[in-house]
């Protein structure tokens, strides 16, 4: 935790161990502090204290590990590198990207696309499924029952990227997924981590059975070098297993190169949204705009993306690491757009089942948290 007023006009006198009496979210080095942030903290403490009554609903997960990776996280009785370590998974691959000690995105390269999930076959999804689900998926529990997953294994932590686009379309696109033929095209906007755990939008494969999905990642995030590159992924990240029908196809069918049996392909684009956009609508009109962990009230750079949005009118999802970043991005939205959400707030059943680490509220945040939309 950080003081609320750090950075402004004095310096902090201590550690923040002075918290707000009316939310108990937010906390102080100092009264002089609380008392200079009042005017500003007055009208979000009545939506924090709110927030803060949904603790133990933002904790609810049905892993075995739910009880470490969410409170003990919180109360630092256990840290991301501790319950890696326990899983075996620390530093490796894709998983060396979800603690403090991981890479940084500017070390992004074409090793990260094919990292493998480096658990055994029976913790992961490694290979087709035996069939599609037969209703629409809406939480952990039904994901890992359809996949056959066991609810001690960690995949979630990765999966609740494809996962949140699979929520996200039917949210944003609902009936109407039936509407657009065999083509999905969605627009990725401002992907950051997921640049160094591609491999795990395989998964796209067994959520959307029947359909050619075309993925757009556009952000500052992407790498110059790595700008127009297009990603075809054919098989799913492979386990540790010997024996395993993953090992069947061979390394080099994740290939560069599309053809007609492309079922799943990502492409990679520098730069902001609105400024790319005359670029990519030449190869990929959006039937759905995804932007992750937005952080639409911190960013100007927001402001003429979301004008875009609202003039192709295209279904656009948010989400946010917790409920008062989307009410902040949500005001912001309306106040561009003149307009009121089409896609209200709600709690994303699959967000990362584990807390952010030194959040700056007392309230959990989580990765793909909440959603809202235009």
């Amino acid at each position: 935790m950080e003081c609320a007023w750090k950075g402004r006009a004095t310096r902090c006198l201590g550690p923040p161990r002075r918290r707000c009496g009316g939310c108990g979210a937010v906390s102080y080095c100092s009264a002089s502090h609380q008392i200079s942030h009042w005017s500003e903290h007055k009208e979000e403490c009545e939506r924090l204290k709110q927030h803060m009554k949904e603790i133990d609903m933002l904790n609810e997960f049905p892993f075995t590990f739910s009880l470490e990776a969410t409170i003990k996280v919180c109360e630092k009785w256990e840290t991301r590198c501790s319950l890696l370590r326990k899983w075996g998974t620390h530093q490796l691959g894709m998983w060396s990207h979800e603690c403090h000690c991981g890479t940084s995105f500017g070390s992004f390269d074409c090793s990260s696309i094919i990292n493998n999930w480096d658990l055994p076959d029976i913790l992961c999804p490694c290979n087709e499924p035996v069939s599609p689900p037969s209703r629409h998926l809406s939480s952990w529990r039904e994901y890992y029952e359809w996949r056959s997953i066991p609810l001690d294994s960690p995949v979630a932590l990765l999966l609740h990227w494809p996962l949140t686009i699979y929520h996200a379309s039917k949210t944003g696109l609902g009936s109407r997924i039936a509407e657009i033929g065999q083509k999905l095209h969605i627009h990725y906007l401002g992907p950051e981590k997921e640049l160094l755990q591609l491999a795990v939008f395989a998964e796209l494969h067994a959520l959307f059975p029947g359909f050619n999905v075309h993925v757009e990642l556009v952000g500052p995030a992407v790498p110059q070098r790595r700008d127009g590159e297009r990603i075809t992924l054919c098989r799913y990240a492979r386990c540790l297993g010997t024996d395993c029908i993953c090992k069947s196809i061979q390394d080099g069918d994740w290939g560069r190169q599309t053809s007609k049996s492309t079922t799943l392909v990502l492409n990679l684009r520098n730069g902001f949204y609105h400024d790319r956009y005359g670029d990519i609508v030449k190869d990929s009109f959006p039937h759905l705009i995804i932007a992750p962990n937005a952080g639409i009230a911190a960013y100007p750079s927001w402001s003429p993306t979301i004008e875009l949005i609202k003039e192709i009118s295209v279904p656009a999802v948010f989400t946010d690491y917790c409920e008062e970043a989307c009410n902040l991005g949500a005001s912001c939205i309306t106040s561009i757009t003149g307009s009121p959400l089409s896609f209200p707030i709600q709690l994303n059943p699959f967000r990362q089942p584990m807390v952010v680490e030194d959040s700056a509220l007392f309230l959990p945040c989580y990765s793909n948290c909440f959603l809202y939309g235009m």
